[in-house]
């Protein structure tokens, strides 16, 4: 399946729902940084994320340091930001809410 890019108008309406989420221009991407009490609660993020991502077929790059998991989504196929990833986001944020 083909998955193009957003362009910049479709990029910023999709961001005003994501207010948590920060575009990355030099990665065409999102970021977003979390915190949790520790890093069973951070794993534990992680692991409902890894469960979505899966079934999407759409998976983050992340980063975890104990409590903190920093979380990039892009689309390598599109060369950056597409439908999938602001998909992603907004399941995530609601794992995180």
């Amino acid at each position: 399946m083909h998955v193009s890019r957003l362009d910049d108008a479709v990029r910023d309406a999709a961001m005003q729902q994501l207010p948590q989420w920060t575009y990355d221009a030099d990665v065409r991407g999102i970021r977003r940084n979390l915190r949790f009490a520790d890093f069973a609660e951070a794993f534990g993020f992680m692991t409902r994320v890894a469960i979505l991502a899966e079934k999407a077929d759409h998976h983050p790059e992340w980063f975890n340091v104990y409590n903190r998991v920093e979380i990039l989504l892009t689309t390598h196929d599109a060369d950056g930001l597409s439908h999938r990833d602001i998909d992603l986001a907004g399941k995530i944020d609601a794992i995180a809410a």
